[in-house]
């Protein structure tokens, strides 16, 4: 499907009003081509999908924004909360403390089939104190809050009003108007031989060459926006979906007058990673890639990308950001029942 482009139908130009709250986009209805068969398995099948028109934040949720909603509530992170044991029964006990996991480069090259490598879980790391006691946020309330679970970024989503949103949204939204192109700014990597968003230039996860200026999150807005005015679609955090994780989307419709519309994955069922560490815990979909990722290791800062996370996790290089549907867009829509690993 590489390089093809369609157009959305049954698009609706204009918002059915002002923002719901400032710093908010609309997006209008219409049909896309959803997912991948060029990059990750998991991103198949290709298929035709329609949604409804949203609001959706410009940008991800920031540090200030967080700090807020935690001073008004006394909201208390997942992070900051004390592990209990039956949960992690093979963890080390002198981790069962609380905190998140933080992004640790290596000396040099190292086996990429093992996270730990680079992935060090710092006691008393939260969305505050993002590399761990004695680091802080002051300076970066207009980068995107990181440390928060799924759980966290619900809760900010119900706070404000809003929803987290599905994954044909996030999808749609991300791709700007262009359909069928594996960036969200078109086809090349780096358009004019320039970096475009904030990813990892060099060899994962010792070598950073910083090509775009940044060696950890940016704030936001540094770099343009996509076709939709929204910033960081792909790069800088991935950012939690509310649907489940599945290994693989559901099969295209026999015809494209049956595309789905608004299908989200509703069960958990096909979430668990069995086998895996954690594989009881279940799992929400990430979206658009961080600026931990790069070619040599994880080429997903596109909107077809997708992984799967526990829903228990916070790291350094995930956070969120929220939508409104408008009144009348509110029911329950048609369910994709999750696809298991055939």
């Amino acid at each position: 499907m590489r390089g093809q482009r369609t157009i959305s139908r049954e698009r609706s130009p204009k918002p059915p009003g002002p923002p719901p709250s400032p710093g908010m986009r609309w997006i209008p209805n219409g049909t896309f081509l959803m997912g991948s068969e060029d990059f990750y398995p998991e991103e198949a099948p290709v298929h035709s999908v329609s949604v409804d028109g949203f609001w959706i934040d410009e940008t991800a949720v920031t540090a200030a924004q967080f700090r807020r909603f935690v001073r008004e509530t006394s909201y208390v992170t997942v992070a900051e909360r004390p592990l209990a044991p039956e949960q992690y029964p093979d963890a080390d006990a002198d981790l069962l403390v609380p905190g998140s996991l933080v992004f640790r480069k290596t000396s040099g090259p190292v086996r990429l089939d093992d996270f730990r490598n680079w992935w060090e879980y710092v006691p008393g790391a939260y969305w505050k104190r993002p590399g761990g006691p004695g680091t802080t946020i002051n300076g970066r309330d207009r980068h995107p809050v990181v440390h928060v679970a799924y759980e966290d970024a619900e809760a900010y989503a119900t706070w404000a009003g809003k929803e987290l949103p599905s994954e044909a949204e996030w999808e749609y939204a991300a791709r700007g108007g262009i359909d069928g192109a594996p960036f969200a700014w078109g086809d090349e990597h780096f358009p004019g031989g320039r970096p475009v968003a904030n990813t990892w230039q060099g060899q994962f996860p010792w070598q950073n060459l910083e090509l775009d200026g940044y060696e950890g999150t940016s704030p936001v807005g540094t770099f343009d926006p996509n076709g939709y005015g929204l910033y960081d679609m792909c790069g800088n955090t991935w950012e939690w979906i509310s649907d489940w994780y599945a290994p693989r989307h559901a099969d295209a419709a026999e015809s494209p007058c049956c595309a789905p519309r608004n299908p989200r994955v509703t069960s958990p069922d096909a979430s668990f990673a069995i086998g895996q560490p954690g594989d009881h815990i279940p799992r929400r979909v990430m979206k658009g890639g961080s600026h931990l990722c790069a070619p040599n290791y994880c080429l997903r800062y596109r909107p077809a990308a997708r992984q799967g996370e526990t829903i228990d996790t916070s790291t350094g290089h995930i956070g969120f950001r929220c939508i409104v549907r408008p009144r009348g867009n509110e029911a329950v829509p048609a369910t994709v029942e999750a696809p298991g690993d055939d």
